[in-house]
């Protein structure tokens, strides 16, 4: 009977011994299966960041050869040099506009004074001098009259040109205006009808410039004023983003001009609108 319980409790304890190995195996079992699920998901994650630096990476390498080729091909450092002289070009041209304008606003009313006294001789001598009254001194009053009125012309053109050099554009715009009503044979009308087209840019009325300009390539085909009229066309077309117009332009400006001293500015900024690409 000993013998009997004692089989008993053994046959017991080895039973529970089993059962708590088998336990104890499914248990590990499931964590290295827990494990490996982790693992995975960490892979994939590392997968999915390698494939987004390798993307970031080509595109960079992509954003690095563009800008070589246009540093290689000079077009952003001919723009940056074009910039920094048209700048310096600017600032001279203050600077003399500073110095200009004092003299200028001594003289204006010299000139203004001056005009209006030699006006006031012409009046005067057309009033008195009959144009049939034989004298002793006829032969000389008519030749008296032309040369006031050649002073008259000169002194309102230097008075518009002042205006123009003060930066009074307005102004000037006024006086060019008035003075090619009334002297259209002047001279001077290239230079006029050049400056009113100036006058015209400068106030930012960029079409009517142009007008103004191919009116004297018009009429003043070898005038020393046409180059710079066809270089201010140039530039007001640029204003309008007419980048071609202006191309052509100042193309036919170098080939029509090619002795004018306004040609190197143009092939500079023939070189400059080149480099823009659409």
């Amino acid at each position: 009977m000993r013998k009997l319980v004692l089989a008993s409790v053994f046959l017991l304890s080895a039973t529970q011994v089993a059962h708590a190995a088998l336990f104890d195996d499914k248990e590990a079992r499931q964590q290295i299966i827990d494990l490996q699920k982790k693992t995975d998901s960490q892979n994939q994650a590392t997968q999915a960041t390698l494939d987004a630096i390798k993307k970031s990476q080509q595109a960079l390498e992509q954003r690095i050869i563009a800008i070589e080729a246009v540093v290689k091909g000079q077009g952003l450092v001919d723009l940056l040099g074009q910039i920094d002289r048209l700048n310096q070009e600017l600032s001279n041209v203050k600077g003399q506009l500073e110095i200009a304008n004092h003299n200028i606003e001594n003289t204006q009313q010299r000139q203004k004074d001056l005009y209006a006294d030699v006006d006031g001789r012409v009046r005067k001598l057309e009033t008195e001098t009959p144009l049939n009254a034989a004298t002793p001194d006829s032969g000389s009053a008519p030749s008296t009259a032309i040369a006031a009125i050649d002073a008259g012309e000169t002194k309102d053109y230097e008075a518009a040109q002042a205006l123009s050099k003060s930066g009074k554009f307005k102004e000037a715009f006024d006086a060019y205006d008035k003075f090619l009503q009334t002297y259209p044979s002047s001279t001077h009308a290239p230079e006029a009808l050049y400056s009113l087209g100036y006058a015209q840019f400068s106030l930012k009325n960029y079409k009517a410039a142009i007008n103004t300009q191919q009116r004297l390539l018009k009429q003043f085909p070898d005038s020393p004023k046409a180059a710079d009229a066809s270089f201010s066309i140039a530039n007001s077309q640029i204003q309008l983003a007419d980048i071609d117009g202006a191309k052509k332009t100042l193309r036919d400006l170098i080939a029509k001009y090619p002795s004018s001293e306004v040609v190197p500015k143009a092939k500079s900024r023939l070189t400059v609108l080149d480099s823009i690409k659409k």
